[in-house]
């Protein structure tokens, strides 16, 4: 008993007191597994969605202006869809959000899902989408949902093609509703992706 408590205790100064490299990737690895088996399927219990922390990888959901101006240059889509100024200002993250964000999800019910909000779902495409719900409908006891990016630029419309069809997303498809955005945070995923598929490239930026 003497000699495994004395082994915890070598143990336990290794991994927080020692300074060498060693240690510090004994740190990471034990960071890494904490995050991805105990705290994300923690969160993912507690609010209800299989993805409750995801990185925004696209300038999709970007505005670049403030509120009036954005809507007079985006308002064309939404007023032909009934959607009007009064109702947008209302809607949750009215002023969008950028690449590099992190989105907070829950798995709001689809019934309660309203137009407005914003959904991560899944297309054809390997990753999920994050966009914001224009339409909402029901057919046989299945809702279905249709999408747009709030960038006028880049999203004039919702899109529809072979790989992201968001003009009739069924309710099996949504992961999850943002709750609210951590600024940024998320370039560290985008950062550490773009380095795993092109490490060249990267570490010619890096300086």
């Amino acid at each position: 008993m003497a000699n495994w408590k004395k082994t915890l205790k070598q143990v336990w100064n290794f991994i927080w007191n020692d300074d060498s490299i060693w240690s510090w990737l004994v740190n990471i690895v034990l960071a890494f597994i904490l995050i991805k088996f105990i705290v994300y399927p923690g969160l993912a219990f507690a609010l209800g969605t299989t993805h409750p922390v995801v990185a925004v990888v696209s300038e999709s959901m970007e505005h670049n202006a403030n509120f009036d101006n954005y809507w007079e240059n985006a308002k064309g889509f939404y007023v032909a869809n009934n959607i009007k100024k009064e109702d947008f200002v209302n809607f949750p993250l009215k002023n969008g959000f950028k690449k590099g964000d992190i989105m907070i999800l829950n798995g709001k019910k689809s019934q309660d899902i309203r137009i407005g909000d914003i959904i991560v779902f899944w297309s054809a495409r390997r990753d999920p989408i994050i966009h914001r719900v224009v339409k909402k409908w029901q057919e046989n006891g299945v809702y279905y949902f249709q999408t747009k990016g709030d960038n006028y630029i880049t999203n004039p419309t919702s899109i529809k093609n072979p790989l992201l069809d968001e003009t009739r997303i069924s309710q099996d498809k949504v992961i999850g509703n943002a709750m609210f955005k951590i600024p940024f945070l998320g370039y560290i995923k985008i950062w550490f992706v773009e380095f795993i598929a092109n490490p060249v490239m990267n570490l010619g930026n890096s300086a």
